[in-house]
């Protein structure tokens, strides 16, 4: 596998780590400890995620609008230069007191990052083969979490220490510099679609053509239909878990802490796990395999939070280790297994609807946490989404990988 590649895409998923790390950690937290209730931060989070739900919409666009000029780089160069100019309005506005206005920034600031993220993706699908796609998932989502780490649980470690504005500062720079490694090294293109230099009216019929068959296999409904339920159990926990420490009496140094360490190190490692071992063991069955151990983990976590009303219970922790661990060997084995199952031709557009589905999973099930927790408390709402996932994995059978299914490689 090519240093290089794997070098780039673990820097650029690095770039849209951190952002997602303070907005959907760091602030919710900081928020909370305010006095914020959680409805009206699941609420928040809930809508900075619609972009990344819906970005399928356009992602058409990337697909169509491609040529010697105008590249998936072009894309993502673009994408970043604006996720960092919105994100200076954290500099401007308070984010209790002038809500309104922060909220209109952050959700440009989402639309560019779904953007840029929908190119990232279909660019890996294009350079790379499906064989090496789980170890390559790997490592983007070890530069996801990394920036996350950094500028979730990390900005809550160092505000003290460097300020608002100092944390704001690292957030854009860790945004924003990937963007020179995308200039500077331009992956060799594995994958040779038929698309490339052809005019644009052909690529509209032959984009058109791909669509129309994507949405005639089942594959594609199926795929669907999981991403939407699969990550129930868990995408609603990587949001609340701050509010939810903090809650059990933790301050937020010790939320930040292990978050940023703990909590962030285990997805690592079972990101990199996952990604090897699916690549090695099949994807449905591995994919299966890590959804039950995070249900049994997050089932844990309630169990324990109902059974001991204690401030500052380390066994919360434990659990929340384990379901870590769990949540990056499904991560980035159910990544590879969409990529799997997505056209080249069309990368862009399906493989964005997936993903867009995986997003509209933490919109919603993050959005009900909030609702079921203020009425019937934190281990009801778990329990329930860890239910909601269980039952997804009913529609595994249905799916039908092509890992093995060599891809139009050039041979140069």
């Amino acid at each position: 596998m090519n240093t290089k590649r794997k070098l780039l895409f673990a820097c650029l998923y690095l770039s849209e780590g951190a952002p997602i790390g303070f907005l959907w950690l760091a602030m919710p937290t900081r928020l909370r400890a305010s006095g914020v209730p959680i409805e009206q931060i699941t609420w928040l989070t809930a809508v900075l995620v619609l972009p990344w739900t819906f970005k399928f919409a356009w992602a058409p666009l990337i697909d169509l609008l491609q040529g010697p000029r105008w590249s998936l780089r072009s894309w993502i160069v673009t994408a970043q230069s604006l996720m960092g100019l919105t994100l200076l309005s954290l500099l401007v506005f308070n984010p209790v007191s002038e809500f309104e206005i922060l909220a209109m920034f952050l959700i440009m600031h989402a639309f560019a990052a779904a953007t840029q993220d929908v190119a990232i993706d279909a660019l890996c699908i294009s350079v790379t083969d499906p064989t090496e796609r789980g170890e390559i998932n790997g490592w983007m989502q070890t530069g996801m979490l990394l920036g996350r780490a950094m500028l979730g649980g990390g900005a809550l470690v160092i505000a003290p220490f460097v300020g608002d504005a100092g944390v704001v500062g690292l957030l854009i720079g860790v945004t924003t510099f990937s963007m020179i490694l995308v200039l500077m090294m331009k992956p060799e293109a594995k994958v040779q679609l038929k698309l490339e230099g052809e005019p644009a009216v052909s690529r509209r019929q032959a984009v058109g053509r791909s669509v129309r068959q994507a949405l005639k296999e089942r594959n594609t409904w199926v795929g669907l239909a999981f991403a939407l339920t699969g990550g129930a159990a868990f995408k609603a926990l990587e949001v609340i878990y701050g509010p939810f420490l903090i809650d059990r009496g933790f301050t937020e140094a010790e939320v930040g802490s292990f978050a940023a360490l703990p909590m962030i190190g285990l997805m690592v490692a079972g990101s990199l796990a996952g990604g090897f071992l699916s690549d090695r063991f099949g994807r449905r069955r591995f994919v299966a395999v890590s959804l039950v151990l995070i249900c049994l983990a997050v089932s844990a976590l309630a169990g324990v939070d109902y059974a001991f009303d204690q401030k500052g219970n380390s066994g919360l922790l434990v659990c929340l280790s384990f379901a870590a661990f769990g949540i990056g060997l499904f991560t980035a084995a159910s990544y590879a297994m969409f990529m799997d199952i997505t056209h080249p031709a069309v990368a862009a557009t399906q493989f964005s609807a997936f993903m867009g589905l995986t997003n509209g999973c933490e919109s919603w099930s993050t959005w009900t946490a909030g609702l079921m927790i203020s009425e019937h408390g934190y281990s009801v709402a778990l329990l329930v989404l860890c239910g909601a996932s269980m039952l997804s994995l009913s529609l595994l059978p249905f799916l039908k990988t092509k890992r093995h299914q060599s891809a139009n490689v050039d041979a140069s």
